[in-house]
């Protein structure tokens, strides 16, 4: 029983580390930080290099028009702005849509070997210092390549990831009102890792690096933009982020397709653990691994396998009478708790894609769908099942 108890509060600590605990601890650290004097950075002035907006499309015919006017919109002289596109295995007539647009370069084959492919192909191919990846049915903030340039002043910065917004509404149901609300707390924690030291991996959405530091990526890898950020990180440089570069989406048609979406980032996250454990090593990298560790390691690997673990503990635990460290009725509220969040999680099932307004309820579905495709995520990544080819999730 006792061992039973200590892994439950083992458990139970490790859960509220990596959702909430290390958030706490990472708000405290930026700001003793902020109270140390602050070093001087060495800056490139006034820099305004060539750079390429880098676009990996498949079948995208339908946000062709809406991506090329968006591009063409953004505050960066288009004489130093780029637009490539790789369109490898596309056969809805993207690639001859995109030649209508006079200063866009299309790169196309008609075999389909993954987005990672069309990267790699691609990244060849740019002569700027500077590649920026967007996806094809994202609109990015006005300003965001020059908020991302800026960054580059710094010769320390090897990575910018801008950030991921969710265009939601009144009328969303669990979905986009969970998701919504789960990049809002992840860009707040973005915010507060680039100001300790470096974020902790890049949104496929938006983000960029410096030409000449990207390295090939095995076919096979599922996320792209985590394992091209981090191995960035890992040569010394760091990874910084700013909000007002954005690339907006809408959320996911429903929990369903978010499902679809989550297992296979699972899947990936459990590959790039695997790929990256060099990063696990604290004693190399230090605070980047810290970071790393805390902000994402332990949500795709312990902290789901615990949410599980503590709710049958738990129920062991509410019929011990005695012989426990901590009195017994603890474990009762605490089992109460579990069950009722459980309930919670299961009436925002019953209500999604409902007209009743319950969002408070979304949250704790949402949450509960994100643990759940890590198990799905690392089952269909332990067969061997998960393709490198993305299977599009249906957009709200």
């Amino acid at each position: 029983m006792k061992t039973i108890e200590i892994l439950f509060w083992l458990g139970l600590f490790v859960i509220f580390y990596a959702y909430v605990g290390y958030g706490i601890l990472l708000y405290l650290l930026v700001r003793i930080k902020r109270l140390l004097p602050k070093k001087t950075q060495e800056m490139i002035p006034d820099y305004e290099p060539e750079v390429t907006l880098l676009i990996a499309a498949f079948n995208e015919k339908d946000y062709v028009a809406q991506k090329v006017d968006n591009t063409l919109s953004l505050d960066y002289p288009q004489a130093k702005l780029k637009q490539v596109w790789v369109t490898d295995g596309s056969d809805d007539g993207t690639p001859d849509l995109l030649k209508n647009y006079p200063g866009i370069t299309v790169y196309h084959k008609p075999e389909r070997n993954g987005k990672i492919a069309a990267m790699n192909r691609g990244v060849k191919l740019v002569d700027t210092p500077v590649v920026i990846f967007s996806d094809a049915n994202t609109i990015l903030g006005t300003k965001s390549i020059r908020e991302i340039v800026n960054l580059f002043a710094n010769p320390k910065v090897g990575c910018v990831s801008g950030e991921k917004r969710i265009y939601s509404n009144e009328t969303d149901a669990a979905a986009g009102a969970g998701e919504g609300l789960y990049w809002k707390y992840e860009s707040t924690l973005k915010k507060w890792d680039a100001e300790l030291y470096s974020v902790v991996g890049a949104a496929g959405e938006l983000f960029a690096i410096r030409t000449e530091l990207f390295q090939d990526v095995e076919p096979d890898t599922l996320l792209d933009d985590f394992i091209i950020s981090l191995r960035t990180a890992m040569k010394g440089y760091v990874i910084q982020y700013n909000p007002e570069a954005y690339a907006i989406e809408t959320a996911s048609a429903n929990v369903k397709e978010e499902l679809k979406r989550k297992i296979r980032i699972s899947a990936g996250g459990i590959q790039s653990v695997i790929r990256l454990k060099e990063l696990l090593n604290i004693f190399k990298y230090g605070i980047l691994s810290f970071q790393y560790i805390s902000h994402r390691v332990l949500r795709w690997t312990l902290a789901p396998l615990f949410l599980l673990l503590i709710l049958i503990f738990n129920f062991i635990l509410f019929f011990a009478t005695d012989n426990t460290f901590i009195n017994p009725l603890t474990y009762k509220i605490l089992l109460y708790g579990q069950v009722l969040f459980y309930v919670a999680a299961l009436t925002g099932w019953f209500l999604e894609n409902r007209k009743l307004k319950v969002k408070a309820l979304f949250v704790p579905y949402y949450f509960f769908i994100m643990n759940l495709s890590v198990y799905l995520g690392f089952k269909r990544y332990m067969k061997g099942q998960q393709s490198v080819n993305w299977e599009r999730a249906k957009r709200g």
